[in-house]
């Protein structure tokens, strides 16, 4: 029988860390400020927007929500970001995508200033996740990390193997993993022996976005199983593992609700919060 990775209950961890270092600046005179950017009416983002303002209210964040019709010009955008990156109250902006198509997402992300990028999309702070020498991490992948972390399983000289190559988890994850000295394979479209390649995983994280991709075939007996997969399925969510068969064989997995999805937020409000002591010259 697997270990459950219980993400509900390690955010709830991440949270309470992250209120208790909120009180004392506080108490220093020092407020945390993230603002949050949505243009136009995906309910999906309208959903994440909505949680992250509910999270930051819970933990003594100031959450500053920029809410943006659909037809708000690219140029409107970038204003409105320079006039973040310049107000001092504001810590860290993140802008929810996708964006409308008329916008070019790579130019508002190069627009945030590096230090107040709190999900480390910039290149700056992707080129520093590269390097080893980074304030911020994308929030999924910082969330799996804490994960391991919480369970005491270590990558070290273990095959970690990531299916996806995202810039915002795939990637990341990979680099990641390998600063704490895990062999690092990433597959990906056009890999081939996929099922081989993660039959030998000791570590597999499964970042794909299709319901119950992973298959008990393709999980070695004994492996970590991370899925960071939403997927709806026949009206029910599910992650990219089929969980009900692969969970005998794995020794620790996360479910889907209720494992990744969590730990995302609450590594936003960390990212958050190491904007702000960065800013204020407290790391």
């Amino acid at each position: 029988m697997s270990k459950l990775i219980n993400g509900k209950e390690i955010s709830a961890a991440v949270k309470d860390r992250v209120a208790a270092e909120v009180a004392e600046l506080k108490n220093k005179g020092i407020s945390v400020g993230l603002a949050v950017i949505i243009v136009g009416e995906n309910p999906a983002s309208k959903i994440y927007v909505a949680n992250k303002k509910k999270a930051c209210e819970s933990l003594g964040i100031v959450s500053h929500e920029f809410a943006l019709p659909e037809e708000t010009t690219q140029e409107e955008l970038l204003k409105l970001i320079q006039t973040l990156n310049s107000e001092k109250s504001i810590n860290g902006i993140l802008c929810q995508l996708p964006l409308p198509r008329h916008i070019d997402e790579q130019s508002i992300i190069n627009a945030i200033a590096p230090e107040k990028d709190v999900d480390a999309f910039h290149p700056t702070n992707v080129g520093h996740i590269m390097i080893g020498d980074f304030d911020f991490v994308p929030c999924t992948p910082a969330g799996i990390i804490e994960m391991l972390d919480y369970m005491d399983i270590s990558p070290a000289g273990k095959n970690c193997v990531v299916i996806g190559r995202s810039n915002i988890v795939g990637k990341p994850m990979g680099m990641l993993l390998l600063h704490r000295n895990g062999t690092v394979t990433i597959c990906h479209s056009k890999t081939q022996n996929l099922k081989e390649i993660c039959r030998n995983a000791d570590i597999l994280v499964a970042a794909v976005g299709k319901a119950n991709f992973v298959t008990a075939d393709m999980v070695k007996p004994g492996a970590v199983v991370i899925d960071v997969g939403m997927n709806r399925l026949e009206g029910h969510l599910c992650g990219d593992v089929d969980f009900a068969a692969v969970e005998p064989i794995a020794s620790a997995i996360t479910p889907v609700p209720g494992g990744v999805g969590p730990m995302t937020i609450a590594m936003l409000m960390q990212n958050a919060l190491t904007a702000a002591k960065r800013q204020n010259g407290i790391l």
